[in-house]
C-alpha cells in the first residue's frame, strides 16, 4: 500500500521524503522490522522507541514515524528513509493500523464493553448469546481472544496495541466474523488503542476507584473521562443506570442511549431477583413478556452482566428462549469458578482484585455459605497503594478468615505488599494470618476448609502465572489445588 494512503485521515503532519513508496508492513518494535516497514516511534512509560530508529532502519524500515525530531540527530542514516513527524504516535500507528487492513472493524458488528468490572464476564456472555443465535462471533479480551471457538492465543493485556488489534480484525473479517465482542480498558481508550475503530454498540457497566498509578491514570478523573471516551465512538449506548456514575455517562453520550438495572427506572429492568451458592434467578421483560431467567455464576453483579448481554442480544434479535437457555449454560475462566473435585469441597477462583469486586464476591458467598468464608487474597505491585489496607479491612470485616498472600508483586517486594494490607485486617476483629508464599496460601486454606465452607482464591482468576520483578512464572491456581487435593488423605 503507498504510504500516503496509509496516512490518509492523520492531520498536521510533517513530511520530509517520498510518500509514494510502497510499504509492505507496520511495525512498533524494531526488532520486526522488515523490507519496506513503516516503523513507527511509540514513547512508552518505560521503552522509548525513538532510540530505535537506527536499529528499524538497520532492518529494513523505508518510513518512520516520529514525535521528536530532535532524537533523530544521532541517527546516522536518517536521510536514507521518508520521516514524518506527528504530535502523537499513538494516535498515528491507530489510524495508520486501521488503514492499512482496510478499516476492518467496518464490515462487522464491533461491541466494546467498558467499566471497572464485568467486562470478561459481560463479553463471554454476549459472544455466548449471539452464537446461540446462530451468528459466527469474535471475541477481544482479557482472557484469550476468539473467533468462534479456534483461539487466537491468550492475552496480555486486556486491550491489544491498536497494531494487534486491526491485525486481528483483519483475520475476523477474513473469515466472515459478522460480530466481534471487545473489551474496552480505559487504558486502551487513553494511549489511543482503539482509535479510528468503528463501534456500533458501547457498554458501561459500573465504575469504582482502581487503576490509578503513574503508569495507569493520574486520578479518579482521568480514569472515568478516558472510559467516556468510548461513548463518543458508538452508535448505541447500553449503561447500567444503578452505578453511581451511570448518569453521567448517559447525560455525556452523544449516541441513542439504553439503559438497564435493577433498582432504578430503566429500558431493561431485572425484578424478582434470587440468589443461591450456585448462581442468580429473576425476571426480566424479553421481548412483550416478562420472563424468568436463570445464569449459574452468584452475586447481585451477576444479574447486571446478565442485563447488559441480554440488552445486546435483543437489540440484534435473538429469540427469547435462545437467551433463556444460553445464560443457563454459560461458563466464564476464574470469575466465579467453582473447582470440580471429589473432595465435596467449595473452592472458587475469582479474579477480584479491588476492593468493590472483592466486597462483592465475599458478601455473595457468605450469603449463602453455611460454614465458613475463607479467603486467600493479596494485592498488585506496581499499582495504586491505597486499596491495599481498605482490602485488608474488608475481608477482616466480612471473611471468617483470612489468610494474606501475595498476588503479582511485579517489581515490589511482597512482604511490603503484604505488611500495607495487614494494616487493614489488623483493624478488624477478623482473624487471619499472613503467609507471603501464595502456593502455600492455597494450601492452608484448602487443607483447613470443611464440607460446609467455602475457599475463594481471590485476584488471580483466569491468569495462569505470577508475575514477579517483570517475568511471568507458571502459576496455574487449577492446577495447584488439584494437585493439593491429590495429596490430602
Amino acid at each position: 500500500m503507498e504510504l500516503k494512503k496509509i496516512l490518509n485521515g492523520l492531520e498536521n503532519l510533517k513530511a520530509k521524503g517520498n510518500l509514494d513508496i510502497d510499504i509492505e508492513n507496520i511495525e512498533c518494535d524494531s526488532r520486526k522490522v522488515t523490507k519496506n516497514t513503516l516503523f513507527i516511534a511509540i514513547t512508552g512509560y518505560d521503552v522509548d522507541g525513538h532510540e530505535y530508529v537506527e536499529d528499524a532502519i538497520a532492518n529494513g524500515a523505508s518510513a518512520i514515524i516520529v514525535e521528536n525530531v530532535e532524537k533523530l540527530k544521532k541517527v546516522k542514516s536518517i536521510n536514507t528513509v521518508t520521516v514524518i513527524v506527528t504530535d502523537d504516535a499513538r494516535h498515528a500507528l491507530a489510524i495508520a493500523s486501521c488503514n492499512f487492513y482496510d478499516n476492518p472493524s467496518r464490515k462487522f458488528k464491533l461491541i466494546g464493553i467498558t467499566g471497572t468490572k464485568g467486562k470478561t464476564t459481560t463479553s463471554y456472555m454476549v459472544k455466548t448469546l449471539l452464537e446461540a443465535g446462530g451468528k459466527k462471533v469474535g471475541l477481544i479480551g482479557t482472557i484469550e481472544n476468539f473467533i468462534g471457538e479456534d483461539s487466537l492465543g491468550e492475552s496480555d493485556r486486556t486491550t491489544p496495541e491498536s497494531l494487534q488489534l486491526q491485525r486481528f480484525f483483519a483475520k475476523m473479517a477474513k473469515e466472515k466474523v459478522e460480530y466481534v465482542v471487545m473489551e474496552v480498558s480505559s487504558q486502551a481508550l487513553k494511549l489511543h488503542r482503539v482509535d479510528g475503530c468503528d463501534f456500533d454498540i458501547g457498554i458501561y457497566t459500573n465504575f469504582s476507584k482502581e487503576h490509578i498509578s503513574e503508569k495507569e491514570h493520574t486520578d479518579i478523573e482521568d480514569y472515568f473521562n478516558s472510559k467516556l471516551k468510548l461513548f463518543d465512538m458508538c452508535k448505541t449506548a447500553y449503561i447500567n443506570i444503578d452505578d453511581f456514575r451511570g448518569m453521567k455517562v448517559k447525560k455525556y453520550a452523544k449516541c441513542d442511549v439504553k439503559t438497564y438495572g435493577i433498582d432504578n427506572l430503566c429500558d431493561l429492568l431485572a425484578k424478582d431477583i434470587t440468589i443461591t451458592n450456585i448462581g442468580v434467578d429473576f425476571k426480566v421483560k424479553l421481548k412483550d413478556r416478562n420472563e424468568r431467567v436463570k445464569v449459574d455464576i452468584p452475586g447481585r453483579f451477576s444479574v447486571y452482566n446478565s442485563l447488559a448481554a441480554i440488552s445486546i442480544a435483543l437489540h440484534y434479535g435473538c429469540d427469547t428462549e435462545i437467551i433463556k437457555t444460553a445464560l443457563e449454560n454459560i461458563k466464564v475462566p476464574g470469575r466465579s469458578e467453582l473447582i470440580p473435585n471429589n473432595k465435596d469441597l467449595s473452592i472458587m477462583i475469582d479474579y477480584a482484585h479491588s476492593p468493590e469486586s472483592l466486597q462483592n464476591i465475599l458478601q455473595a458467598v457468605k450469603t449463602y455459605t453455611k460454614g465458613r468464608v475463607i479467603v486467600v487474597f493479596g494485592c498488585g505491585g506496581d499499582r495504586d497503594k491505597s486499596k491495599r489496607p481498605i482490602m485488608g479491612e474488608i475481608a477482616g470485616r466480612i471473611a471468617d478468615y483470612s489468610i494474606v498472600t501475595s498476588d503479582n508483586p511485579r517489581t515490589e517486594k511482597p512482604e511490603n505488599i503484604v505488611e500495607d494490607i495487614e494494616k487493614g485486617v489488623s483493624k478488624t476483629k477478623g482473624k487471619y494470618e499472613v503467609i507471603v508464599d501464595r502456593r502455600k496460601a492455597i494450601e492452608k486454606a484448602v487443607t483447613m476448609a470443611g464440607k460446609k465452607d467455602i475457599v475463594i482464591l481471590a485476584g488471580k482468576g483466569h491468569e495462569p502465572y505470577q508475575e514477579i520483578n517483570n517475568e511471568k512464572h507458571p502459576f496455574d491456581e487449577k492446577a495447584i489445588v488439584k494437585e493439593i487435593l491429590e495429596n490430602m488423605k
